[in-house]
C-alpha cells in the first residue's frame, strides 16, 4: 500500500502552524506525548505515500487535524501519527512492542487496532460489491464489525478521521477518487458516523463523498448556495443576535444556535420530498435549546411574535411524540423581506434523548418508510448509545454513564469475513467449523481444516472480530462425532451441533433402511414373491411408507413372518405356530364367566379358556374384538378390522371365535399410539406432559427422524376407550402434533 516517492520538493507538513492546531485543547504532558510521536515517525513517513499517491505525511497531519477538530485526546492523535508508519526500517506491524515501551501500552493498542481496520478496509475494498438485500445485509455487517473490533472506540474515530482526510486530499488536489470507494464511504462511514453521533465527520464525509459519485448534481446545488451564501449567513447571524435579545428581555435562559445546512443532505431533501432548490424553508435553521418544557412554549410564542409563521409548517412533536419518542418544536417563520427559515425548540432532556437515546437522529432518518420505529433495545443499540455520550459536544459525561453497561462489556457476537470479504456474524466463541456451517451446511460436513489470516490453525480455534477465515474442505465425507463433544471446543453454535446431529441421524436412519430393505428382499425372494409392489405391501402391512417398513424390520419391532401370513396361506402345524410367535401375543390371564371370577374377555360356551390380547391390533375396551383359536395358547384376541386376523381366517376360518368383552375390573391394557410432528426442541417433554397430566404410564417409546419429521409409538396402559380419546384430543391440540391411535 505505502510506496517511495521521487518527489522531495514538497515542505513537511508538520510545521509551526501546524503544531498550533494539533496541539488545541492538550495540556503540557499530551503536547509532549504528541510532540514526541512526530519526531519519532517523521523520518520514517517522508517522502513515502499511500497507494492512492497521497503522501503519508500530509495524511497523518491532516487526521490529527480532524481529530483536533473534534476534541480527541493526545493518544488518538499520536497513534495517528504511528499508524502510518511503514513496514520497513524497523517501523509497522513488527514495531509494536517499540511503540508500546515508547509511548505506552493505550497508544500501542490504538496504532494495533488503526491497523487492523486499515488492512480490513483495503481487503473489502478489492472485493466485488454485493446489491439488493444481500449487498444491504453486508453493509450492516461490516458497520457491526467496525464497531465489534473497536474495544477502544477511538480506533473507529480513527478510521474515520483517515477516510474523511483521503476525501479531503482527493478533493483539495483534484485527483479523481475511485467510485466505489465514495459510495463505500456514503454506505459505511457515514452511517457508522451518523450513529456515533460524530456530526463534524458524518456532514463533511456526505458532502466530499457526493462530490465524487454525482458530480454534476453536486456543483449544481453548490453553485446556487454560493448565490446566496452571504445573504444566508447575514440572515442567519442576524436571527440569532435577534432571537438572543428578545430571550434576554423577557428572561428565558436558551442557547441559540444556527444550523446550516448541508450540500447532501439538500440534495437528500429535495429527492425526498420532490421539491426545487427555492422551495425549501430549512437552508436557514436555528435550534433552541431551554431548561424545561413550559419555556418551549413561550419561546415559540416569542419566535411568532418577531417573525411571521408558515401556516402547515408548525409541528409539535412535544405534545404528540414520533412513534420513536422524539419530542421537539419544529416552525417555520418569514421574515420582513419574505425569507423562511426553520426554527426548532427544545429542552435539554430532550436534545440529549434525541442525540443518545432510543430516538437517535439515525433511527428516524435511516428507518424509511417504518417512521423510525426501532427499537434501542440491543446489545450493539446500546453500545451505540453509549459511545455517542462519550462523545457528547461539550464533553461533559452523562450521569451514570461513565463506564459501559456490563451487558456490553463482553460482547455476544463475533464478526469475520470470508476470502471474498463477506462478513459472517457468529456467536462469541465460535470456530471455524462454526463458519462453514454458517456458510453451508455441506462444507461444514466436509469442513477438514482451516486458515485463519493466511495461517493454519486447529478446527476447535476460537475466532475472534475482523479475522479472515478459509476453509479446507474434503470433496465429500461428514461431520466427526468428536464435534459433538462439548469437552473438546469444536462447537461453539447451537445451531452447527444440530446439523451435526440430524447427519447423523441421517445416516443412521440409511443404514436401517438398507438394513431393513435387505431382510424384506431376501424374505420375500424365499417366498418367491419378488415381483410385489413394495408400496402396496407396506400399506396393506399398516406403514405409510416403505421406509417406515425397512426401519421397523431393522429395529426388530416387525416380524417379517407377518410378510408371508399375508401373502400366501399357512396348512401345517409349524406354518401355524410361526404366526403366532409373530404376533407376540401379551397374556392378561382372564377366565370365563362362568368360573364365578371377573374376566375380561368372554369366549361364548367355552369354559376356563386361556385368552391373550395380540400385540398386532392391541385391543382395549370397548373395541369390537373377534377371537382365534390357537395352538397351545388358547384365544387370541385381536381388533376385528385388524389386518393380521383377518389373514388368519381367511386361511382358516374354522379356527374363529366369538367372544366380548366382560367386566374388566381394574384390567389395563397396552396401546400404541402413534406420533407424526416436526422436529422441535422439548418436542418429547411435551408430549411426555401430556401422558403424566392424564396419569398414564408408559410402557416403552420409539422413534426414529428423517428430514427433520419425526414418528414416534408410545406404549401406554389404559382402562377403557374413554382414556383413549381423552389422551388423543390433548396430543392433537400440540402445535404440530398429529397423533392417532395404531
Amino acid at each position: 500500500m505505502n510506496k517511495p516517492s521521487h518527489d522531495s520538493s514538497h515542505a513537511s507538513p508538520f510545521n509551526e502552524v501546524w503544531r498550533e492546531q494539533a496541539v488545541k485543547s492538550l495540556d503540557d504532558q499530551g503536547r509532549k506525548l504528541l510532540n514526541d510521536a512526530v519526531q519519532w515517525a517523521e523520518e520514517g513517513l517522508q517522502g513515502r505515500q499511500a497507494g492512492t499517491g497521497e503522501p503519508l505525511t500530509n495524511h497523518a497531519a491532516g487526521v490529527v487535524q480532524i481529530l483536533a477538530e473534534i476534541g480527541a485526546d493526545a493518544q488518538a492523535r499520536a497513534a495517528a501519527i504511528l499508524t502510518m508508519l511503514p513496514s520497513e526500517n524497523g517501523h509497522g506491524p513488527g514495531d509494536l512492542e517499540r511503540i508500546r515501551k515508547a509511548f505506552g501500552p493505550a497508544v500501542s493498542t490504538l496504532v494495533q487496532g488503526a491497523r487492523v481496520l486499515l488492512r480490513l478496509g483495503w481487503f473489502a475494498g478489492t472485493a466485488p460489491a454485493e446489491r439488493g438485500a444481500q449487498g444491504q445485509d453486508q453493509k450492516e455487517m461490516r458497520r457491526k464489525m467496525l464497531l465489534a473490533m473497536a474495544a477502544d472506540l477511538r480506533i473507529v474515530v480513527l478510521r474515520l478521521a483517515s477516510r474523511l482526510q483521503s476525501l479531503r486530499w482527493h478533493a483539495a488536489s483534484k485527483t479523481p477518487y475511485p467510485v466505489e470507494a465514495a459510495r463505500e464511504t456514503m454506505e459505511l462511514y457515514t452511517p457508522l458516523a451518523n450513529r456515533l453521533g460524530i456530526w463534524q465527520l458524518k456532514w463533511e464525509m456526505e458532502d466530499l463523498a457526493f462530490r465524487f459519485t454525482q458530480p454534476e448534481t453536486y456543483r449544481s446545488i453548490a453553485k446556487q448556495l454560493e448565490a446566496k451564501r452571504v445573504e444566508r449567513e447575514a440572515l442567519v447571524n442576524a436571527a440569532v443576535s435577534r432571537l438572543q435579545a428578545a430571550l434576554a428581555d423577557a428572561r428565558i435562559p436558551a442557547k441559540v444556535y444556527g444550523r446550516p445546512k448541508h450540500i447532501y443532505s439538500i440534495w437528500n431533501k429535495m429527492r425526498i420530498k420532490r421539491l426545487e432548490f427555492h422551495e425549501l424553508f430549512d437552508l436557514r435553521a436555528l435550534r433552541v435549546i431551554v431548561d424545561d418544557e413550559r419555556s418551549c412554549y413561550a419561546v415559540l410564542a416569542l419566535v411568532h411574535s418577531l417573525w411571521t409563521p408558515v401556516a402547515d409548517e408548525f409541528d409539535d412533536y412535544i405534545s404528540r411524540p414520533k412513534p420513536n419518542g422524539y419530542r421537539s418544536l419544529h416552525t417555520v417563520v418569514m421574515d420582513e423581506e419574505g425569507r423562511a427559515f426553520e426554527i426548532q425548540i427544545r429542552t435539554e432532556e430532550m436534545h440529549r434523548f434525541a442525540e443518545y437515546g432510543m430516538a437517535a437522529h439515525w433511527l428516524y432518518k435511516e428507518a424509511g418508510s417504518r417512521g423510525g420505529q426501532v427499537a434501542a433495545n440491543t446489545g450493539y443499540e446500546q453500545k451505540l448509545a453509549w459511545m455517542r455520550q462519550l462523545l457528547s459536544w461539550d464533553g461533559e459525561p452523562i450521569a451514570g454513564q461513565e463506564e459501559p453497561p456490563k451487558a456490553m462489556q463482553a460482547d455476544e457476537r463475533i464478526y469475520v469475513m470470508t476470502p471474498q470479504a463477506r462478513v459472517i456474524e457468529l456467536p462469541a466463541g465460535a470456530t471455524p467449523v462454526d463458519f462453514a456451517y454458517h456458510l453451508h451446511t455441506d462444507l461444514g460436513h466436509r469442513c477438514r481444516g482451516a486458515r485463519v489470516d493466511g495461517q493454519m490453525v486447529p478446527l476447535s480455534t476460537q475466532l475472534s472480530t475482523g479475522q479472515i477465515v478459509e476453509i479446507i474442505a474434503a470433496k465429500s465425507g461428514g461431520p466427526s462425532r468428536d464435534w459433538l463433544n462439548p469437552q473438546l471446543g469444536f462447537l461453539a453454535s447451537q445451531r452447527s451441533r444440530a446439523k451435526v446431529r440430524a447427519w447423523f441421524n441421517a445416516v443412521e436412519l440409511q443404514q436401517r433402511i438398507s438394513q431393513g430393505q435387505a431382510l424384506v428382499e431376501k424374505e420375500l425372494q424365499r417366498l418367491g414373491k419378488t415381483a410385489v409392489s413394495m408400496e402396496q405391501l407396506a400399506q396393506q402391512l399398516g406403514f405409510a411408507r416403505t421406509d417406515d417398513l425397512y426401519v421397523a424390520v431393522a429395529k426388530e419391532e416387525f416380524s417379517l413372518r407377518q410378510i408371508e401370513y399375508l401373502l400366501k396361506g399357512q396348512k401345517d402345524r409349524d406354518a401355524q405356530q410361526e404366526q403366532e410367535d409373530s404376533v407376540r401375543l401379551y397374556t392378561v390371564g382372564t377366565r370365563s364367566a362362568t368360573s364365578g371370577a371377573k374376566s375380561g374377555v368372554l369366549v361364548v360356551g367355552v369354559d376356563s379358556l386361556l385368552t391373550q390380547l395380540a400385540r398386532c391390533c392391541r385391543p382395549a375396551p370397548p373395541d369390537s374384538i373377534c377371537g382365534y383359536v390357537t395352538k397351545g395358547r388358547g384365544v387370541s384376541i385381536h381388533r376385528s378390522d385388524c389386518a393380521a386376523y383377518k389373514a388368519l381366517v381367511m386361511r382358516q376360518p374354522e379356527r374363529a371365535i366369538e367372544v366380548e368383552w366382560g367386566d374388566t375390573g381394574d384390567s389395563v391394557y397396552p396401546v400404541d399410539i402413534g406420533i407424526h410432528a416436526q422436529e422441535r426442541p422439548n418436542l418429547l417433554r411435551d408430549l411426555s406432559e401430556v401422558f403424566a397430566k392424564l396419569r398414564l404410564n408408559i410402557i416403552s417409546v420409539n422413534t426414529q427422524s428423517r428430514r427433520s419429521l419425526t414418528r414416534m409409538v408410545f406404549t401406554i396402559e389404559v382402562r377403557s376407550g374413554e382414556q383413549i380419546s381423552r389422551v388423543l384430543s390433548a396430543l392433537n391440540e400440540l402445535h404440530g402434533v398429529e397423533a392417532t391411535r395404531l
